[in-house]
């Protein structure tokens, strides 16, 4: 019997696949089973220990009180001062937006650029939930398949092919979840020239942009000043649990944005802004950027000893903690491959259809969130499971 009152968009949301897996990769743990998490899109560092020591030091203060609903100026003039570190720009702090997590930045984002019926494309395969974002604004989420050949990122080509009246924005990441990859600066300006013509948005989601292994880290700002920028603490400062992200939105949206905020989150975590603080100071930024080493060598092992477990890759990773490969050497339902791998080597993998409900059936997410150690045994513990199918 159904709920009464439900409505139909609580009825239409999808699951968030990576989610269940999770959940059925713990019901084996508590079985006692040992699982390696090879799922989960979070980082397996620690969060760095100043970050948790301003943390505690403002808990024990009583730092515990609503900030303005687009946080504190302290860490807003931070993360400005951060962009003109890295990328020499000089930007407004009243330009940036601190948010309780990048899901609200993404919210936020599109509720300020979007009105309901109207289309928002989407790379497709593409994180999964920013489907479920849109739909529960009620606009109509668009896919764009961004093949391997394309590094699975779109064109601009593409884009204004799939542009119709009624398209209000495009959501783009770099580099990308599920496949680590990144767009060209070439064809981001390119894609931003056809979305300012037909006087669109362009949300560019940067929440990995400093998980980068063959470039130095950039931004869409740098070429495109009016993007809609969402980043995150949660990747990079290892502060997922924290629930602490930021926008940087173009000058006409920062009243309109902060109104949204005020309504619809009041402010973000009040503690975690002050924890925030700390992710910027040297030392942090240190220990930050030698894991961003380790995770390079973790993909470069993986990159090595997938292909041959008959999991093939078409587009090279450069960024963020992920791979996507082609399992089609194992069938073509990814969904009943993870869940057999699960049960038989009790490694937990994402089945691609999380990522696109078309093509995903071919292709699965590894996460190297662990250990090399561990992803040295997940690769033992696959081979006999696989080795009668490739």
């Amino acid at each position: 019997m159904s709920a009464p009152g439900l409505s139909d968009r609580a009825r239409a949301m999808e699951p968030f696949r990576v989610m269940q897996v999770l959940a059925q990769a713990q019901a084996l743990e508590a079985a006692g089973r040992d699982v390696i998490h090879l799922e989960v899109g979070e980082p397996d560092f620690p969060t760095p220990e100043p970050v948790v020591a301003a943390a505690t030091q403002a808990m024990a203060a009583g730092v515990v009180r609503y900030t303005p609903a687009h946080g504190t100026g302290a860490l807003r003039e931070a993360i400005a001062a951060d962009y003109l570190r890295l990328y020499g720009l000089r930007i407004d702090p009243e330009r940036v937006v601190v948010t309780s997590g990048a899901s609200a930045a993404i919210l936020l984002a599109l509720a300020a650029g979007t009105d309901a019926g109207e289309a928002v494309l989407l790379p497709d395969p593409g994180y999964a939930c920013n489907r479920q974002f849109v739909t529960a604004l009620g606009g109509r989420p668009v896919p764009v398949p961004v093949p391997a050949e394309s590094g699975f990122q779109p064109t601009a080509a593409g884009i204004a092919a799939a542009w119709r009246p009624g398209t209000r924005a495009v959501m783009l990441a770099s580099p990308a979840n599920p496949t680590g990859t990144m767009l060209p600066r070439e064809e981001l300006i390119a894609i931003a020239a056809v979305v300012r013509e037909r006087a669109g948005v362009l949300i560019m989601d940067e929440i990995y942009g400093r998980l980068i292994f063959d470039r130095a880290p950039e931004t869409a700002l740098s070429t495109v000043p009016d993007a809609v920028i969402v980043n995150s603490f949660s990747k990079y400062y290892a502060m997922t649990g924290w629930r602490l992200g930021w926008m940087v939105v173009p000058e006409g949206w920062i009243e309109p944005v902060r109104r949204l905020a005020q309504n619809l989150f009041v402010a973000p975590p009040t503690a975690a802004q002050v924890a925030a603080l700390a992710a910027f100071e040297p030392g942090t930024e240190a220990l930050l950027q030698a894991r961003v080493r380790e995770l390079q060598a973790r993909r470069d092992f993986l990159l090595a000893a997938l292909p041959g477990l008959g999991l093939e890759l078409h587009a090279r990773p450069e960024g963020a903690f992920y791979i996507y490969a082609d399992s089609r050497a194992h069938g073509s339902d990814s969904e009943a491959l993870c869940a057999r791998i699960l049960d038989q080597a009790g490694v937990a993998l994402t089945p691609g259809t999380d990522f696109s409900p078309g093509s995903g059936r071919d292709h699965i997410r590894i996460a190297y969130t662990q250990p090399r150690a561990r992803l040295e045994e997940a690769v033992a513990r696959l081979r006999p499971v696989l080795a009668g199918h490739t």
